[in-house]
């Protein structure tokens, strides 16, 4: 089990790299992520009909296990309330916050303001080619996000935790215009991390975000999964 905590991120070139598990629900499955290789747990608040979102009382509860586990707990929403956020992230404790559906740059600006210590993961979405955020990339981070997180938006408009796979070439042509770190999303898998060799060898990416290749075909973490996972997208993957 790991026993420090991530830092904080940096926008330079060098920075920790990490593997993010997403959708933990119980303190059984913070204890396998952090046994087996992951440094971040996504918790999801805020997220209406998601399968793994939890109430406050039981983001709160989950948020105090990672930490005693040695894992960062990251809360993933949709949520657009800053209020509301900064409000649990204060009586939770939280730091890391994933804004993962259509939050404008105004939000992230006023958790900035509110939560001056948070680190700030501002989801963009690509469908296809094109990342439907594109024009306010440099708005979000003005804005103060400190890592974007880079996912699949489904042609029907399905967002978060989808199995549906970036393409690499996609993902090259968006990085110029990016001046903050990355982590990785959508579709990652241990057998596809070959594919991605020239963006995990970019300076600012930081990591690689799972859910589904966590998972057995029941839908709950496995070790030998997150393992592999974090043989391939964290460990080999770490600075010199």
């Amino acid at each position: 089990m790991t026993t420090t905590t991530p830092p904080a991120p940096h926008t330079g070139t060098a920075g920790p790299r990490h593997l993010k598990v997403c959708g933990a629900r119980t303190r059984a499955d913070l204890a396998l992520l952090a046994d087996h290789g992951a440094t971040l747990a996504g918790l999801w608040y805020g997220i209406p009909g998601g399968p793994a979102d939890l109430t406050l009382a039981q983001l709160a509860h989950l948020a105090a296990a990672a930490r005693d586990q040695g894992i960062e707990p990251t809360l993933v929403t949709f949520l657009d309330d800053p209020a509301r956020l900064a409000a649990a992230a204060a009586s939770t404790g939280i730091r890391w916050i994933q804004l993962h559906a259509y939050q404008s740059p105004a939000v992230v600006r006023a958790l900035r303001a509110a939560l001056p210590d948070a680190v700030l993961l501002k989801v963009l979405h690509l469908q296809g080619a094109a990342c439907l955020e594109r024009p306010l990339i440099g708005a979000y981070q003005r804005a103060g996000t400190d890592l974007f997180l880079l996912d699949t938006a489904t042609a029907d408009g399905r967002v978060g935790s989808t199995g549906q796979r970036l393409d690499p070439a996609h993902v090259l042509a968006l990085l110029p215009r990016l001046e903050r770190p990355f982590l990785l999303a959508g579709g990652l898998t241990p057998d596809n991390h070959h594919a991605y060799r020239a963006v995990t060898a970019h300076p600012l990416y930081r990591g690689a975000d799972i859910d589904t290749a966590a998972r057995d075909t029941a839908g709950r973490f496995t070790a030998a999964a997150v393992t592999a996972l974090a043989r391939t997208w964290h460990r080999e993957e770490q600075p010199a």
